[in-house]
């Protein structure tokens, strides 16, 4: 499925630390030392319902300002990835929501409310699920230690913050970090040795606990090590770090102390996960700066020397390659020879069902997701396939209540939305088209144009009753968000 993804990939995440950072002031950096203990961390500071609230407020305006990447396979491969994780971790208190970013920088993140944002960059460094798993767990332990909460209860001991300067000066560090250390290079107030002491705590918690949660779910614990290691050696002698090294940095002591802790589990040998190489290929040509020849010449190498993980991921990339070329009979040869032996793959679903929809035959793409939802009636790949068929077919009828539950059951994933939007523009129900442009706004923060939106609605609305009604609980509780957005900024 890949029409309706371009136009909701946008902007970069410099942006949204800049957004984020408003009032923010020198205080803000302030020394970082005096770690209190987790039992009483943050307490006063940050409560876990407003850590939730704030989280939310953020992803939203990440939405509106970075490149955040709806690729269903990509988001349903990352959510089942770190939720296996989330199931091997102690002390989770909060929902966890991963997401994807496009971008080629290697960097992964985690802030408030359980939110842990991937690069698509992490995919092209990383040789194995096990080395990108690695570094989800080190995400998820900074979200259940409450690190940035914790961050925010010292650095409140040493000046007085306003709430929303000192998340913005925690986001700005950690989304875009070459701004965060040019402004913390800049700021008198800093403490260098107290902020390089906290760091350490931090990253020494999250790399000791991350793990034990990566190993309790089954991965390799030198993977942590192998993967570090390669971007240390790799940028050792680089003017210019990637983000992860400078929210992460990775002294030789640190390498070191990932090797000694992997040496007190069983050695284990993890084969290679088809998903990971499968998602690794996608990225490579769809998500990556590689153009389509390029990433053809690449998958061809890999394949004529036999330079490659799993055969059928250097095939499966060389598909898409050859589907960006617009070289479609050859493409679907390959996808019709991977689905053979492996028919209920969702990656080589998704790419014939593009395939057929590439040919206008709308019918045989329907009839294969409808066969294969009866045993998966809430994959998201599926459903939004079968969605998109639909809106390509000029059925958006049977569209619609695919794409309502989609919403039901993930209310931040902004592509169900913009489809359902699509298809009310198809029906010209202009109430609900302007219903379903007010969501797609307020979750990407701009609360003033959901509420426009929704006045264009309710003008629409005549004779509707329960949209009416709809309407008007979203008005007031569209108000109520903005004004909390304006404290948020004050």
């Amino acid at each position: 499925m890949k029409k309706h993804l371009s136009s909701i990939v946008k902007r970069s995440l410099l942006s949204v630390a800049i957004a984020l950072s408003i009032g923010v002031t020198s205080q803000s950096f302030a020394a970082r030392n005096n770690l209190p203990d987790l039992g009483t961390a943050a307490v006063n500071t940050l409560s876990m319902d407003r850590e939730m609230q704030y989280g939310d407020i953020y992803m939203r305006v990440i939405r509106g300002q970075a490149p955040v990447l709806y690729d269903p396979l990509l988001a349903q491969y990352i959510s089942e990835l770190g939720s296996n994780l989330v199931a091997h971790a102690d002390d989770v208190n909060t929902p966890f929501y991963f997401f994807m970013l496009q971008n080629d920088e290697i960097n992964a993140f985690a802030f408030f409310g359980g939110h842990v944002a991937v690069h698509t960059g992490l995919f092209l460094y990383a040789d194995s699920e096990s080395e990108m798993a690695s570094v989800l767990a080190h995400e998820i332990t900074h979200v259940t230690q409450r690190h940035l909460a914790r961050s925010m209860e010292a650095q409140s001991r040493n000046a007085p913050l306003t709430l929303a300067g000192v998340l913005g000066a925690i986001l700005l560090t950690v989304a875009a970090p070459q701004a965060g250390m040019a402004a913390l290079m800049g700021t008198q107030a800093l403490s260098t040795q107290s902020r390089i002491n906290f760091t350490r705590q931090n990253e020494q918690e999250a790399d000791r606990i991350g793990m034990r949660v990566m190993v309790a779910s089954g991965y390799d614990p030198e993977a942590a090590s192998s993967f570090f290691g390669k971007l240390a050696a790799k940028y050792r002698y680089a003017t210019k770090m990637p983000p992860m090294l400078l929210t992460h940095p990775i002294p030789e002591s640190r390498v070191s102390e990932a090797r000694d802790r992997a040496s007190q589990y069983p050695s284990r040998h993890i084969a290679p996960n088809i998903n990971f190489q499968l998602a690794k290929a996608r990225i490579q040509v769809r998500f990556s700066s590689y153009s389509p020849e390029a990433a053809l010449a690449l998958f061809d190498e890999q394949l004529k020397k036999q330079n490659y993980a799993i055969k059928e991921a250097a095939l499966y990339g060389r598909a898409l390659a050859l589907f960006r070329m617009q070289q479609y009979a050859e493409a679907e040869q390959i996808i019709d020879s991977l689905r053979k032996t492996d028919p209920d793959n969702l990656f080589y679903l998704d790419t014939k069902t593009d395939l057929l929809t590439m040919k206008k035959d709308y019918d045989q793409a329907i009839a294969l997701l409808t066969e294969q939802r009866k045993y998966r009636p809430t994959s998201l790949v599926i459903n939004t396939n079968l969605a998109n068929c639909y809106l390509e077919a000029k059925q958006a009828d049977k569209a619609i209540p695919i794409l309502e539950q989609m919403m039901y059951d993930d209310k931040n994933n902004l592509l169900p939305i913009e489809m359902l939007n699509d298809a009310y523009r198809q029906l010209g129900d202009k109430a609900q088209e302007y219903y379903t442009n007010a969501q797609l706004r307020a979750l990407r923060a701009d609360y003033r144009g959901a509420i426009d939106q929704l006045n264009f609605s309710y003008r629409e609305a005549t004779g509707r009753p329960l949209l009416i009604a709809r309407i008007e609980a979203q008005l007031r509780q569209f108000r109520e968000a903005e004004e909390l957005m304006k404290r948020f900024q004050n």
